[in-house]
């Protein structure tokens, strides 16, 4: 059963630790999972003083994953990368009560509490997360992952102009939501449990050969200037590489197939609406076209209807050398 409570809202100081601590140990024997109760007050307790001290307001607690796999994220405002206990040359502490009483001695305290953990990074914060463990960990516990760090756009490869025409904006901030939403999914599913959900490998190593393309020079500004002009369209220019091609119609495949997992429970994001697969088929669609050799087609609003489920202008599946 997938689990996506409503984040809580922490304030400034020590208020804010007891809390995370109270709200996590409530989480964790409503869902059953009681043996869950003291790693997670521990790690929770460490993630949060870390973020009131090192971090940014808002800082957010949530608890998400499954109740098989529960995992817990506090988010903060701050983009800056945690340093993990390897890169610091943490060792262990022979004295483990002194370790266990005190906050704020760097992640070391999470990796021996979680059987996965790690950070992601985006632009307007981070959020570490783990997978609270049933016991807490004699040696070093689980290594640490940081994901999503902000790279410079790459200069494609045999690069192809690509114009896509008419973009309605909301349709399009709604996909960008959507994707860095079903990343972070998968990437952390990937992770920490790539035996049991193959598909998120897949999909994660997708997501970051398409990612840096799908954003490459100034679309992010252009289109945040654009929505805060209040426009609702706007044409596109990117660059990629051809190679991007046959990636774009996999990623367009797989898509298709996380809605099926996400309606049958075993992705924690909610399946794409009709109106939300027509408008990424298209988008993504152009990068396919478009490299084969073919004119953009400019978006098209669907007629006013009740039925919102016409389907996007079919893909020509393309081979690319």
């Amino acid at each position: 059963m997938p689990l996506n409570r409503p984040a809580l809202s922490l304030g400034s100081g020590p208020r804010g630790v007891q809390d995370a601590r109270r709200w996590v140990v409530e989480t964790c024997r409503d869902i059953g999972r009681d043996e869950l109760v003291e790693c997670t007050e521990l790690a929770v307790s460490e993630l949060v003083t870390n973020a009131l001290l090192h971090g940014s307001p808002p800082i957010e607690v949530r608890v998400r994953g499954t109740v098989e796999h529960p995992r817990v994220e506090v988010r903060d405002g701050s983009p800056e990368r945690p340093v993990l206990p390897t890169e610091t040359g943490e060792t262990d502490d022979d004295d483990v009560e002194s370790l266990l009483l005190t906050f704020g001695r760097g992640l070391s305290i999470v990796a021996r509490c979680s059987r996965a953990w790690g950070a992601e990074i985006e632009a307007d914060g981070k959020t570490v997360w783990f997978e609270p463990a049933a016991e807490f960990a004699e040696d070093n516990g689980a290594e640490g992952v940081v994901t999503g760090l902000e790279q410079p756009p790459a200069v494609p490869s045999d690069p192809v102009a690509v114009s896509v025409h008419g973009v309605p904006l909301d349709r399009y901030v709604a996909f960008q939501r959507h994707f860095r939403e079903l990343r972070r999914e998968v990437r952390l599913l990937a992770l920490a449990h790539e035996s049991e959900y193959p598909l998120a490998k897949d999909l994660s190593d997708l997501f970051g050969d398409l990612e840096r393309q799908l954003r490459g020079g100034s679309v992010g500004p252009d289109v945040d200037r654009a929505v805060a002009e209040g426009r609702t369209h706007l044409d596109l220019d990117l660059l990629v590489s051809r190679a991007a091609s046959g990636s774009m119609q996999q990623f367009i495949d797989l898509l298709d197939m996380a809605d099926v997992f996400c309606r049958e429970q075993r992705l924690l994001s909610l399946a794409r609406t009709p109106e939300q697969r027509r408008f990424q088929q298209w988008y993504l669609g152009e990068f396919v076209r478009q490299v084969a050799g073919e004119e953009p087609l400019p978006w098209r609003d669907p007629a006013p209807g009740p039925d919102d489920g016409e389907q996007a202008p079919e893909v020509r599946r393309t081979v690319v050398s």
